[in-house]
């Protein structure tokens, strides 16, 4: 009976992709019979606003019901959606809100049998003697793997050691491609629920990723780099790999039972500006330090210990820096900081950010550009929901400094995954309501931006 229902358990990632297909398919059934319900309101006389507010609002009920549910492309999708919560407009997330923390944090988890299965398939018949005291229940679940408390013999004449031992999920490979190629054909429908989100953009960067965090061993390299580069860091801990195998990994166990998702819910405001600022320290020093930038800055990734410092975790998607964040940035975020747009609009065109054949008045590129870069011109900022959704809403808007310059605009190769980081990491600050020292940390981590 223990045996039937672990593999119930285990059916929403490794049953059929028809299965996990459906469900995700049904949700622009859903869409279409909400919009034909709303067409019917506004028939009678119902506010238009009204009756899109009311269908956003339907359609992100079943959105995040479906993707809490499901593990594989799924979740990791509602992961990386959940960090630009915070730009959008209040009575469209409101409801949602607490859904998408819960997403940050927590998946649904393996049975015990099937946890026995996959330690005994990657080390071996006797692994419960290289393991003793391996918790079955899991302190941690998320998209493609789930992490487990235990003891570690590396060595029979050496003392256990305390781990974090992450096994992936049977068939995660399959089920995050699956669910991504699914999840992009209902791109339409999911830009009707956030209009401000790209979210093509986002399917797209995340598809391409999915070999490299299915691959255990390079995350284990990238994990060693890491814990190498912040080994002496007062504040930042990264727990070092001991062990691993295709599809499992061992690392120094971090103790404690809060993240920043934790954080953004019930902190206090001390806790918001010290670990925000720990947070985005993290992100902008990575390339210096380790010639690596860590990709996935949702905030379950970010442990709270209890001692007060902040433990990172998840190494399956880095962005490979060997000379740091590219040169150009530091003198070009300094000229926008110094207000001199004739320049920034010179070295946009060089690192291929304007489009080919595409002029842009540096008075226009100002007025569009200047207020994304206040973090950096005052000593420190506070972000918050509400500039965030300012800045989105101005940046979408029709009109010369809307949107027609930013389809002037392109991000270029080498800069996409910067990008896609940096925008989370804000989305980030501004659910914690974060003050931070911005311009001193961007000073710290960009040549050129501080010409002391």
């Amino acid at each position: 009976m223990a045996d039937d229902a672990d593999e119930q358990q285990e059916k929403p990632l490794t049953g059929s992709a028809l299965r996990r297909g459906a469900r995700l398919a049904g949700l622009p059934a859903g869409f279409a019979a909400r919009t034909t319900w709303g067409i019917g309101r506004r028939l009678v006389g119902a506010p238009a606003s009204a009756v899109m507010n009311d269908v956003q609002r339907r359609t992100a009920d079943q959105v995040f019901s479906v993707l809490g549910q499901l593990k594989g492309g799924a979740m990791k999708f509602g992961q990386a959606l959940s960090i630009f919560e915070a730009a959008l407009p209040e009575e469209i997330i409101g409801p949602y809100r607490e859904a998408l923390t819960k997403l940050q944090d927590a998946a649904p988890p393996m049975g015990p049998g099937t946890v026995t299965r996959v330690m005994e398939r990657e080390f071996g018949a006797d692994w419960a003697d290289r393991f003793p005291d391996f918790e079955l229940t899991p302190a941690a679940a998320a998209s493609i793997g789930q992490v487990h408390h235990s003891w570690y013999l590396p060595d029979p004449d050496e003392e256990p050691v305390e781990v974090a031992v992450k096994i992936q999920y049977p068939g995660a490979g399959e089920a995050l491609t699956s669910d991504l190629r699914q999840i992009g054909r209902l791109a339409r429908m999911l830009g009707t629920m956030m209009p401000n989100l790209d979210v093509k953009a986002l399917v797209r960067e995340l598809q391409e990723r999915v070999a490299e965090e299915l691959d255990y061993g390079l995350e284990a390299d990238a994990q060693a780099t890491f814990a190498d580069a912040f080994e002496d860091d007062p504040m930042i801990v990264v727990p070092r790999p001991l062990e691993h195998s295709e599809r499992a990994l061992v690392t120094d166990w971090l103790p404690g039972d809060r993240s920043l998702a934790d954080v953004i819910a019930n902190g206090t405001q001390d806790e918001r500006d010290l670990f925000g600022e720990t947070y985005v320290r993290f992100l902008f020093e990575g390339p210096i330090r380790a010639g690596l930038l860590h990709a996935d800055p949702h905030p379950g990734n970010f442990r709270i210990l209890p001692d007060g410092r902040l433990g990172v975790v998840d190494y399956g998607a880095v962005a490979r820096l060997p000379d740091g964040l590219p040169a150009p940035m530091g003198p070009l975020l300094r000229a926008a900081a110094d207000g001199d747009y004739a320049t920034v609009a010179d070295g946009l065109r060089q690192e291929g950010f304007l489009r080919d054949g595409q002029k842009l008045d540096p008075d226009v590129l100002e007025r569009y550009l200047s207020p994304l870069v206040e973090p950096i011109v005052t000593e420190t900022f506070t972000f918050d929901r509400d500039w965030l959704r300012r800045q989105t809403q101005r940046l979408a808007a029709p009109g010369q400094e809307g949107m027609s310059t930013a389809l002037k605009l392109n991000v270029p190769p080498g800069y996409l995954l910067i990008h896609r980081v940096w925008a989370g990491g804000i989305g980030v600050l501004c659910q914690l309501g974060s003050t931070a020292h911005f311009r001193a940390i961007v000073a710290d981590s960009l040549p050129g931006f501080d010409p002391a």
